[in-house]
């Protein structure tokens, strides 16, 4: 029987909460990412009144309640349907969002004219940003996949709040910092690892971003297809298809239609951190 433990590096990135060098079990309890905070549905109630949620938005990090009533009352509400855009890809950077209800993805054409999912975005979590605070055009679009709400604040009056209270200003730097390593560690993924280990870190990333605990394991609350694994590991459909047959058969996931359930969270990251298989517990 296995003892379900894998000890985690110390460079390992937080899943869910969970600090690097500690040991993840298979009874893995799925927590949102910091900057989600609380059940979707206690996120999904604010529609009337958003300031409690900019408390959690790390770029509002440190300002005092007054403060954040300030940049909420300056912020404006905008509503989508499925499918329909905040912004394109391409598009002059005008409107940083904060997401107050629904789902998002963040997709980019490539040259070859080939969707690639870059990230997923959660109430509570803000997107558009790096391009409006660092006035170029937005690199990708932002796609409603389901009814979606959010607060947004242009670029002057972002200018402004940012003069005002300068902790806005230097959360900003460091928001610009963490995307730029987190760029990194995606084109090293793609330059160094073997297909399995990035499809197994992009999983864990989904994992992180949309993951909620359910019966059986971890399931990535998002419709997610094999095309998009693909996409956002630079390998085929064929290769993604292989090897989720094999880790359903390894009892580490299992695959549905746009559907992904991670049975084995710690499987998962002995693959991505190309660790040794856990331990076998004494008979």
């Amino acid at each position: 029987m296995r003892m379900g433990f894998v000890p985690l590096p110390i460079h390992l990135p937080y899943i869910n909460g969970w600090p690097p060098g500690k040991l993840l079990c298979a009874r893995f309890a799925a927590r949102p990412e910091p900057g989600y905070d609380g059940d979707m549905a206690e996120h999904e109630s604010h529609q009337s009144n958003d300031s409690p949620l900019l408390e959690t938005v790390s770029l509002f990090q440190g300002l005092a309640p007054a403060e954040r009533q300030e940049v909420y009352q300056a912020a404006h509400h905008r509503a989508v349907e499925k499918g329909e855009l905040f912004f394109v890809q391409g598009e002059e950077a005008h409107t940083l969002y904060v997401l107050t209800q629904g789902r998002v993805r963040l997709n980019q054409l490539s040259p070859e004219g080939e969707q690639v999912l870059l990230r997923v975005i959660v109430p509570g979590q803000l997107f558009g940003g790096v391009a409006v605070l660092s006035g170029t055009a937005y690199p990708a679009a932002a796609e409603a996949v389901v009814p979606s709400e959010a607060l947004g604040w242009d670029g002057e009056t972002m200018a402004r709040l940012m003069e005002r209270y300068p902790a806005i200003a230097r959360n900003a730097l460091r928001l610009l910092a963490e995307r730029i390593q987190e760029l990194q560690e995606r084109y090293r993924e793609l330059a160094t690892e073997r297909v399995e280990r990035r499809v197994a870190s992009a999983v864990l990333r989904l994992a992180r971003q949309t993951g909620r605990k359910v019966e059986g394991g971890i399931l990535i609350d998002f419709p997610l297809s094999r095309e998009d694994l693909a996409a956002m590991t630079g390998t085929t459909l064929y290769t993604v298809s292989r090897i989720l047959k094999r880790w359903e058969k390894e009892g580490l996931v299992e695959a549905g239609r746009q559907r992904l359930l991670i049975r084995s969270p710690h499987g998962l990251v002995a693959l991505a951190e190309d660790l040794p298989p856990a331990l076998e517990a004494p008979s």
